[in-house]
């Protein structure tokens, strides 16, 4: 009988994460942001352009595995490995017929196709210079990304960030281990918590590189959980009273509220300020709150009262141009302005538009 009782439980355990995952797929749906594969495109050096001269760049530091593929798609598998930089080529092809619909649309549809065209590999210590060299006296920004996000998805999604908020010349992309598979999203749990460490020696290497607190970080969905374990690492270390990061932003965050909070008063001191998005309209929030049992850090509501020292912009009134809810950071130019205030005018929330105070440290986002 108890052998039968556990054998229900698991049978119960399996099919809650099928549910799970399906309504991801609903709710996620095809691809974003126009994105294409040919899969056919060769590696290509360093200064190859596209037929009208629009490469875009996207600098990388990323724990993935080298194919040996000579296709730029599948340059970087979705192993665990060793640290690999470089920078990611992307070219964008316009759909010039969408472009007055896309303009006039409540939703968001797409008036390009973009491609990785290609993958180049520089050493750390190059990519660092490079970097240097680009900055102009600005701080870098690290971006990274969320769960189901392959190598070539992240560069497409990062790209798109970088240049809607105008950080090209002082921004990177992390790039963990992501399966890039809608139904893998606990062994990307797994492959997210393995890439903390190597996160904080990168986030360390910036310090050292740039200066306590002369940088940025934007971290998106379950991406947002490795940047917090790696701060609250880095928190283990002796340090000065100089706070190590500028802006944290934390964009639709996949970590359990209540986890946050413990984890916020030790990492509170590492950060000038500390920024959080949420929306009552994030479909795979309230998933992963189903599956995990506790509500989401990137979900609105009383989870969030308590939250001391930290900005918390409140998404929900802002129409839903992407079905999932999930992706306003990168589809919805009201959102888009205001990380834009946020990470290049280095405002606080008082000072930018289109913020209503609702509670000492609660702001709405209004059209």
């Amino acid at each position: 009988m108890a052998m039968k009782k556990f054998t229900c439980f698991k049978q119960l355990i399996h099919a809650s994460r099928i549910i799970f995952l399906a309504s991801l797929m609903a709710a996620c749906g095809p691809d974003d942001y126009g994105e294409t594969s040919s899969g056919t495109k060769k590696i290509a050096p360093t200064g190859v352009s596209t037929e009208d001269g629009s490469l875009r760049t996207v600098p990388f530091i990323t724990l993935r595995n080298k194919t040996d593929s000579s296709k730029a798609t599948e340059y970087f598998g979705n192993e665990r490995n060793g640290v690999h930089a470089g920078n990611c080529g992307l070219s964008r092809t316009p759909l010039e017929a969408l472009k007055p619909i896309a303009e006039k649309a409540p939703f968001y549809v797409p008036d390009d196709i973009v491609k990785l065209d290609t993958v180049r590999e520089l050493s750390v210590e190059d990519f660092w210079r490079d970097l240097e060299g680009t900055m102009d006296g600005r701080r870098p920004v690290l971006y990274t990304h969320g769960y189901y996000i392959s190598f070539e998805r992240g560069c497409k999604r990062a790209s798109l960030f970088q240049e809607s908020l105008g950080l090209t010349g002082r921004f990177l992309l992390f790039s963990w281990p992501s399966d890039g598979a809608i139904l893998n999203y606990t062994r990307d749990e797994s492959d997210l918590y393995w890439s903390v460490a190597p996160l904080a020696e990168t986030l360390t290497d910036m310090i050292g590189r740039f200066g306590a607190g002369n940088f940025d970080i934007a971290a998106h969905s379950l991406g947002t959980r490795a940047v917090i374990l790696a701060l609250v690492q880095m928190a283990n270390g002796e340090r000065g009273n100089t706070p190590l990061v500028n802006q944290l932003v934390l964009l639709a965050p996949d970590i359990d509220a209540g986890v946050f909070k413990q984890y916020l008063p030790r990492i509170r001191p590492l950060v000038r300020r500390i920024t959080i998005y949420v929306s009552g309209n994030d479909t795979p929030l309230a998933f992963s709150r189903q599956l995990h049992g506790y509500p989401r850090l990137g979900e609105s509501g009383s989870h969030l009262a308590n939250l001391t020292g930290v900005d918390i912009i409140d998404v929900s009134e802002i129409p839903v141009r992407y079905p999932s809810g999930h992706l306003y950071h990168l589809y919805n130019n009201i959102v888009i302005n205001d990380l834009a205030q946020l990470l290049n005018g280095d405002k606080p929330a008082s000072q930018r538009s289109n913020l209503k105070r609702t509670s000492e440290n609660h702001w709405r986002l209004q059209q």
